[in-house]
C-alpha cells in the first residue's frame, strides 16, 4: 500500500483502527485471512509455484506484503522473502503463520521505501498496484521495483483488467458479486468507473440477517497492459512474460486479469 492509499483512507475509523493504516486497518485485517476466496489453496498454490520458479533460488521482495498470504507459503518452501507493507495491522499477522517469522518486513510505502540488498524477484499481486491512485505513483512503484532488482532480476504484477466492455453508454457501474445470505441479508459488490481519469471505486455492501448494514468503498486506478508496459520501460525494464493468469495461459481480449513479468537488463 502507498501513501496515497493512506491519505485517502476510510472516512470512518473503526474502534481500534489506526488511521495510519489507511484502507487496511485492524477492522479489515482481522477478517482478511478468512477461508476461501483469495485465501483458498487452489488460488494461493499456483501463485506460489510461479513465484518460486521465477525466483530461481534467489531472494525475493513482495510489495504490499499484507498478512503474508503469498509470502508465508513462499518462505515455507525455503525462499528468502522480504516485504514492504504500510499497514501495521496487516503486517502484524505475518509472524504467526508457518514460516512467517522468517520474513523480513519493513513498514513503509511501496512507491518510495527501500530495503537493503538486491533481489532476483520483486512482485506485487492481487490488484494492489491499483491501490496507487495516480499514474505518477504507479510509475514510482515500477521505478522502486527496478531499484531493488539485481541485473537480470524480474518484476511481476498481478492485476485485474478493467471491466469496461460491460459498460453500456451512460452507465458507470458494474456489479461483480451478488450473494444473498442463507438466513437473510447478504453481500453486494460493484465497481464504479470514471473512464476519463481511469479512477474507479470498489464498493462493498454487507447486510446481516438482522438488517444491520455496512458500506465500504475503496478507491483504485486502473491501467491497461500497454500502459504498464510503458511504465516498465520508463523504469528501465523490458517485458519478458505476459499471461492471463498463474497458469501462464495467453493473454487475450477475453482475459479478466494479467500476470506480467518485466526484466531488468542483465547489463544494468
Amino acid at each position: 500500500m502507498s501513501d496515497e492509499a493512506k491519505a485517502s483512507g476510510p472516512s470512518t475509523v473503526g474502534r481500534g483502527d489506526d488511521p495510519a493504516d489507511g484502507w487496511f486497518p485492524e477492522s479489515v485485517a482481522t477478517g482478511y485471512d478468512g477461508p476461501g476466496g483469495a485465501n483458498a489453496p487452489e488460488v494461493v498454490t499456483p501463485a506460489v509455484d510461479v513465484l518460486e520458479d521465477l525466483a530461481d533460488g534467489g531472494p525475493v521482495l513482495e510489495f504490499a506484503v499484507g498478512t503474508g498470504r503469498i509470502a508465508a507459503p513462499l518462505a515455507a518452501r525455503g525462499v528468502a522473502v522480504s516485504g514492504i507493507e504500510l499497514s501495521r495491522a496487516m503486517a502484524a499477522r505475518i509472524a504467526s503463520k508457518p514460516a512467517g517469522d522468517a520474513i523480513d518486513v519493513t513498514i513503509g510505502d511501496m512507491t518510495t521505501t527501500r530495503v537493503a540488498g538486491q533481489f532476483s524477484l520483486v512482485y506485487l499481486v492481487f490488484n494492489t498496484i491499483s491501490n496507487v491512485t495516480t499514474q505518477d505513483g504507479q510509475v514510482d512503484v515500477f521505478r522502486n521495483a527496478a531499484a531493488h532488482l539485481r541485473p537480470g532480476g524480474l518484476f511481476l504484477v498481478e492485476v485485474g483488467l478493467p471491466d469496461l466492455r460491460r459498460l453500456p453508454p451512460g452507465q458507470d457501474t458494474v456489479p461483480f458479486t451478488v450473494a444473498p445470505g442463507r438466513e437473510g441479508g447478504g453481500y453486494v459488490g460493484f465497481d464504479q468507473y470514471d473512464v476519463v481519469t481511469q479512477e474507479f471505486t470498489s464498493n462493498h455492501v454487507t447486510v446481516t440477517p438482522e438488517g444491520k448494514g455496512r458500506f465500504f468503498r475503496i478507491p483504485f486506478r486502473y491501467a491497461w497492459p500497454a500502459e504498464m508496459h510503458l511504465m516498465a520501460r520508463i523504469a528501465g525494464m523490458n517485458l519478458k512474460y505476459r499471461w492471463a493468469g498463474w497458469d501462464r495461459s495467453e493473454l487475450t481480449a477475453q482475459s479478466t486479469k494479467q500476470v506480467s513479468v518485466w526484466e531488468k537488463p542483465p547489463s544494468a
